[in-house]
């Protein structure tokens, strides 16, 4: 079973910034892409941003556009998120996903296969 890890979670005042990354615990799987989704508090998980590797093309929500950017290494199946100019908004447990192959749309999370555990981020005013 492929476990995603995150880490670099935490809390920052507003417009700082952080950088999450995340790890599969193996290699094997297919990289078609990855990504990440949030989740406040009473609100549904939503799309962050995702990167598909072969192109390297990447998606982002409107509401972090110019704020974050992924990266990260297919081969090694490790993706990170830098998140600059953070905002309380942003406040959401953050999930690392994975797409071994296409499957659906980016920007919906029944589209990805594989899941971390989430990392708590938290922006103060």
């Amino acid at each position: 079973q492929v476990q995603l890890v995150e880490s670099g979670g935490g809390l920052v005042q507003a417009g700082g910034s952080l950088r999450l990354s995340c790890a599969a615990s193996e290699r094997s799987f297919g990289s078609y892409a990855m990504g990440w989704f949030r989740q406040a508090p009473g609100k549904e998980r939503e799309f962050v941003v995702a990167i598909r590797w072969t192109v390297r093309s990447t998606y982002y929500a409107d509401s972090v556009k110019g704020r974050f950017t992924i990266s990260g290494d297919s081969a090694k199946k490790t993706v990170y998120l830098q998140m600059n100019s953070l905002k309380p908004e942003d406040t959401a447990v953050y999930y690392c996903a994975a797409m071994p192959r296409y499957s659906g749309s980016y920007y919906s999370y029944s589209s990805y296969n594989y899941w971390g555990q989430g990392t708590q981020v938290t922006v103060s005013s």
